[in-house]
C-alpha cells in the first residue's frame, strides 16, 4: 500500500515537472523569461523548454497590430477655442523585452503622449485650419509617437483622429456662414446662367439677321444675274416700270403719291414702242406767287391725288 501510494506521487510529481518544463507559445505571441529574476531570453512560437522551478516564463505579449481608441480629450487652439478630440492609434509591438522591460505600461504612455503632442499641435493652428489640416495633423502625431515610442519595442503605424468638435455655439456660426455661402453662390450661378441666356439670345438675333441679310443679297444677286444674262430691252423695262408705279400708291395711309421725273423716259419708251414718235411732255413752270400763295400753271400738274 505504502509503495503505491509513493508510486502515485512520484507520477504526480512527473507530470507537474513535465507540465513546467514544456512551453507551448501561440502563433504571434511572445513570452519573455527570467531566470532566477534576471531577463534570459524571448520564447518563440511554438514548443519551448525551460528549467522548471528556476526559469520563470513571464505573460504572453501579443505581436499583432493593435487598435486603441482613446477618450475625447479638450484641446485649445490658438484663437483660444476648446475643442473635443477622439484620436485612434494603430501600433504593433517590434520587442517583447522592450516593451517589458523598458516602460511599465505602454499602452498608457502612448495614450498619454498622444494627448500631449495632440494639445502642442493644436495649441500652434486656429479651428479653421484644424478643422482642415487632419492630415497634417495626423502625419504630425506618428512622427513623434513613432520615434518616443521606438525605445519601447513599439512601431506606431498609424494615427487618427475619429472626430474634431468645436463648442455648440461655433457650430451655430459655421453654419449658418455656410448656408449664406450656399445662398451666395446659387445666386452668382443664377445672374451668370441669366447672363449667358442674353448673350446666346442677342448672337442667335444677330446671326438670323446675317443669315436674312445674305438671303437678300443673294436674292438680288441673282435677280440682277439674270437680267443682265438675258439683256432685256429698255423698252420692256419701261413699260414694267409703269406697271409698278400704282403700286405706289396702295396703302391706308396714301392718299396722294407723286410721279418722279423718271416717268418722263418710261412714256417716252413707252411711246416710242407702239408709236415710234416721243411726245411732248409738259414741264412744270416754277410757281409764282399772288398774295402770299404760289399759283400753279395751266399744264403743269405735279401731283395727281387719288381722290
Amino acid at each position: 500500500m505504502a509503495e503505491l501510494i509513493v508510486g502515485l506521487i512520484v507520477a504526480l510529481l512527473a507530470v507537474v515537472l513535465v507540465l513546467r518544463t514544456v512551453r507551448i507559445v501561440p502563433q504571434a505571441r511572445a513570452s519573455n523569461v527570467e531566470r532566477l529574476g534576471r531577463y534570459l531570453r524571448t520564447l518563440e512560437p511554438g514548443l519551448n523548454i525551460v528549467i522548471p522551478f528556476i526559469d520563470r516564463p513571464r505573460q504572453l505579449i501579443d505581436l499583432r497590430e493593435q487598435v486603441v481608441s482613446f477618450e475625447p480629450r479638450s484641446v485649445i487652439t490658438e484663437d483660444n477655442l476648446v475643442v473635443d478630440i477622439d484620436t485612434v492609434l494603430y501600433f504593433q509591438v517590434t520587442d517583447p523585452r522592450a516593451a517589458a522591460y523598458e516602460i511599465f505600461n505602454y499602452i498608457q504612455a502612448i495614450e498619454q503622449l498622444t494627448v500631449t503632442t495632440l494639445r502642442n499641435v493644436i495649441g500652434s493652428m486656429d479651428l479653421e485650419k484644424t478643422l482642415t489640416s487632419r492630415e497634417h495633423i495626423n502625419s504630425t502625431l506618428r512622427g513623434v509617437l513613432d520615434e518616443a515610442s521606438g525605445k519601447w519595442g513599439i512601431r506606431v503605424n498609424r494615427v487618427e483622429l475619429k472626430a474634431i468638435d468645436p463648442p455648440s455655439s461655433i457650430k451655430e456660426s459655421m453654419e449658418k456662414q455656410m448656408r449664406a455661402d450656399r445662398e451666395k453662390r446659387a445666386t452668382i450661378l443664377t445672374a451668370e446662367g441669366q447672363r449667358q441666356a442674353r448673350i446666346l439670345t442677342a448672337e442667335g438675333d444677330r446671326q438670323a439677321a446675317i443669315l436674312r441679310a445674305e438671303g437678300q443679297a443673294k436674292a438680288i444677286d441673282t435677280v440682277f444675274d439674270a437680267i443682265h444674262r438675258n439683256d432685256p430691252d429698255p423698252k420692256l423695262l419701261a413699260y414694267q416700270y409703269l406697271q409698278m408705279l400704282p403700286e405706289l400708291a396702295k396703302g391706308p395711309g396714301n392718299t396722294f403719291w407723286v410721279i418722279p421725273s423718271e416717268v418722263t423716259s418710261a412714256l417716252q419708251n413707252v411711246t416710242k414702242a407702239f408709236n415710234g414718235l416721243a411726245p411732248e411732255i409738259p414741264t412744270v413752270a416754277k410757281p409764282e406767287v399772288f398774295n402770299g400763295k404760289p399759283e400753279i400753271p395751266n399744264g403743269a400738274n405735279p401731283e395727281i391725288s387719288r381722290d
